[in-house]
């Protein structure tokens, strides 16, 4: 299925023997005598400070990508570059028990119309979201100001949500990924599946407001999860049905045995170019084994509009309330503030 591979680069790769490796710039400066644990991004729209990754995570994601990125790209329209891992697995476990206990999460519920009728929604996973569009951007303090003058967005320019920054801990990762991907990102979306049943059925991250050949990386964290992708209906370009032209037909048939990737823990597949446009994806449940054990995927996009700001909080936040990790019992509850 593959068809050739990225020659394996790490950001260690961007340094000159004669030059000190610097860390990537975090978005608060580091003070040395701080402990780690210490260190912690906080802004008006968490519900509570989120800590930085310690810094033996921090110095080892230096070392990404783990493995060769392998080319797939053998069927039509698809184009996917797939890293068995991306982040070393001497971290890979740590990464995610400290994602799955420092971040927070919502449980979405939301409504949909369909032919006049209205149907209650609830997100099967667990989800958050952080960042803004392209019109907009982020000052180093928090403060929302318009990308095209740095004055402070107008109060109404988002008035179905408030954005928010991406902790350090997601965003030492983003800028990690955006030198290996020669891409852009202003968007993280975190999703947690804690079991077999939470899952995602086929869509395709098509909408406009990401453009007509986005780039988006997801990484694997946690359990082993299957990746199906299968390509969109094709019609027949004459007219319309697929029975009478061969290359509909060939790649409907092909549809009917969706590729399947079985995603591990610290795996990325970076989807580009006329995937999203052609290409639907899913996590489909799964019963017992590793699939209960929880999994995280971190998915980096780039919103060109703010559709893209309201859409992903309305489906990825809501109006629910936030869950957190519970260390105690093995499982996300729901969190209140002691204040």
């Amino acid at each position: 299925m593959a068809t050739g591979t990225s020659r394996k680069r790490s950001l260690n790769d961007f340094f000159s023997p004669t030059q000190k490796r610097a860390r990537i710039s975090p978005l608060v400066a580091d003070e040395p005598s701080i402990p780690d644990e210490q260190l912690r991004s906080n802004h008006s729209t968490y519900p509570f400070p989120v800590p930085y990754l310690p810094s033996y995570i921090s110095d080892q994601l230096l070392e990404a990508p783990a493995s060769d990125g392998q080319a797939i790209n053998d069927q039509p329209d698809l184009d996917l570059l797939y890293f068995q891992p991306y982040i070393p697995k001497a971290i890979s476990k740590d990464l995610f028990e400290f994602l799955r206990s420092r971040l927070f999460f919502y449980r979405v519920q939301y409504k949909i119309k369909r032919g006049g009728v209205e149907t209650q929604i609830y997100t099967p996973r667990y989800t958050t979201v952080f960042g803004v569009d392209a019109s907009s951007r982020f000052s180093p303090s928090g403060d929302l100001l318009e990308a095209s003058s740095s004055k402070p967005v107008a109060p109404n320019k988002y008035p179905t949500c408030i954005p928010r920054p991406l902790p350090h801990c997601l965003d030492e990762l983003r800028r990690i990924t955006e030198v290996l991907t020669d891409a852009t990102y202003n968007f993280c979306l975190v999703n947690y599946y804690a079991t077999g049943s939470d899952s995602i059925s086929y869509h395709s991250d098509d909408e406009r407001f990401l453009g007509p050949r986005p780039v988006i990386a997801s990484v694997s964290l946690g359990a082993q999860r299957d990746f199906l992708m299968k390509h969109k209906p094709v019609a027949s370009p004459s007219s319309g049905d697929d029975d009478d032209d061969p290359r509909s037909l060939a790649i409907n048939n092909k549809a009917k045995q969706p590729l399947k990737l079985s995603l591990g823990s610290g795996d990325m597949v970076l989807m580009q170019g006329s995937t999203q446009a052609n290409w639907l994806h899913s996590i489909p449940k799964r019963k017992g084994g590793e699939s209960e054990r929880g999994r995280i995927n971190i998915t980096f996009r780039k919103a060109i509009g703010k559709g893209g700001t309201e859409n992903y909080y309305q489906y990825n936040v809501g109006s629910g309330g936030v869950w957190k990790w519970d260390e105690r019992s093995k499982e996300m509850k729901p969190w209140k503030s002691r204040s």
